[in-house]
């Protein structure tokens, strides 16, 4: 079984996992003033670009 001769430096390890980590999601504001996530309908008012795409007493 292959074992690792020499210990992996913090700094080497952290190289290594520089690209682990979880993306922090962009948010961008509704008219309403809701945030939502991008090309997304709003949940509160149902409002898409400017227009309404669902009705705000269900979405």
């Amino acid at each position: 079984m292959a074992v690792p001769k020499k210990r992996t430096s913090r700094s080497r390890k952290g190289m290594r996992r520089s690209h682990d980590h979880v993306a922090v999601p962009n948010v961008v504001y509704c008219e309403c003033g809701e945030p939502t996530l991008p090309h997304r309908a709003c949940s509160v008012c149902g409002n898409y670009k400017g227009r309404q795409v669902v009705s705000g007493d269900n979405a």
